[in-house]
């Protein structure tokens, strides 16, 4: 009976999704394209813009980090396009030895942090000494 149960489920989930209908005659320019390299430092970068109001661009390079032993690769890039109210939605980042860090109006930022854990935490930075269990 759970088995007839589970196939039955199966069966109504695969009906009640919606029909997809493909864009037959919705073609979106390209309106610029620009790829340069990569080279043989390993630098590359590519910008491109398209009709609906897409637009993105990256580079990228290769850097010795503060060791100065070890490369790292540190690449700064961009994109934005419209949301679904034509509101232009626009992100930077840079992506190095310290990760990913974007940078948006769109995005949410922390709460500042109170006072009164600020003050806590700078009394455990002067006492370490009571850290010690």
């Amino acid at each position: 009976m759970n088995a007839l149960t589970a196939v039955l489920f199966c069966v109504s989930a695969v009906f009640a999704l919606p029909v997809l209908k493909p864009h037959q005659d919705t073609q979106i320019p390209n309106l610029a394209l620009h790829i340069y390299g990569p080279s043989k430092d390993g630098s590359y970068s590519y910008n491109y813009e398209t009709g609906n109001g897409i637009q993105a661009g990256e580079e990228g390079k290769l850097v010795k980090i503060e060791n100065g032993k070890e490369d790292s690769l540190h690449v700064e890039g961009f994109f934005s396009y419209p949301d679904a109210d034509g509101k232009p939605i626009a992100l930077s980042y840079v992506a190095d030895e310290n990760g990913f860090q974007p940078q948006g109006e769109h995005l949410p930022t922390a709460p500042p942090v109170p006072s009164g854990i600020l003050k806590a935490l700078e009394y455990i930075a002067l006492h370490p000494e009571e850290d010690t269990l």
